[in-house]
């Protein structure tokens, strides 16, 4: 069997992101129509390529230096709505229609199970 040809990121695009140090860009991950933010990962240019061309959302693991494809392994795969840039090109916002728990502990999301103790502010205090 032929093997996949990997995608490549449009010039125009790669030349618009800022990446880290590792070459890789923050991906904050939403659910499309909850708009629920439901983990925060990280894409090099070829995992943000293959977000784009396929339709499912593709991430490069940091632990294991590799592309990752939600739900490969879990079952529980996030189908990509829609891909925005932020106006520093520093940040990738990635809205998903999310198949089962989107973080790896089996909560919904990543941000279930840590709240921190907070004032909680008021524009009226302003």
């Amino acid at each position: 069997m032929p093997a996949t040809p990997v995608p490549t990121l449009d010039p125009s695009l790669a030349g618009r992101l800022k990446r880290d140090a590792a070459g890789l860009v923050c991906a904050v991950v939403q659910q499309h129509d909850t708009r629920e933010v439901l983990m925060v990962a990280w894409m090099d240019d070829e995992a943000l390529a293959a977000t784009l061309s396929t339709g499912r959302a593709t991430y490069f693991s940091r632990s294991r230096q590799q592309l990752w494809r939600k739900g490969d392994t879990s079952g529980h795969v996030q189908w990509v709505k829609r891909v925005s840039l932020d106006c520093d090109g520093d940040a990738l916002l990635v809205e998903v229609d999310q198949v089962g728990a989107a973080c790896h502990t089996g909560d919904a999301t990543c941000f279930d199970a840590s709240p921190l103790p907070v004032v909680v502010g008021s524009r009226d205090e302003a």
